[in-house]
């Protein structure tokens, strides 16, 4: 199932030095490896904010949070989820095999 995913990090960036490059380096990281184990498969920043929009995969919601969780910003985010679903109307949608 794939959720689209909005993302904003409230980590105050004005506050410890060491402790903000120890979690970017670990994000990053974890992005990697959720986007090598297919649950991360598109992600796009918010211009002019500390935020990203992204295309997520898992089995379930729950599937989903774990993977969210997991991410070591995760106190310090704010996450909108969109559970997504085809719509008959998508002009990408192959029409010869419906």
């Amino acid at each position: 199932m794939e959720f689209m995913v909005h993302i904003v990090n409230t980590f105050d960036v004005t506050g410890d030095a060491k402790l903000l490059a120890e979690l970017t380096a670990k994000e990053q990281a974890r992005a990697v490896e959720l986007a090598r184990q297919g649950i991360l498969k598109k992600l796009w920043r918010r211009t002019g904010q500390r935020a990203n929009v992204g295309i997520w995969q898992a089995p379930d919601a729950n599937s989903l949070h774990e993977a969210i969780a997991s991410l070591p910003f995760f106190p310090w985010l704010k996450v909108e989820i969109w559970p997504l679903s085809d719509h008959p109307n998508d002009p990408q949608k192959d029409r010869g095999n419906t």
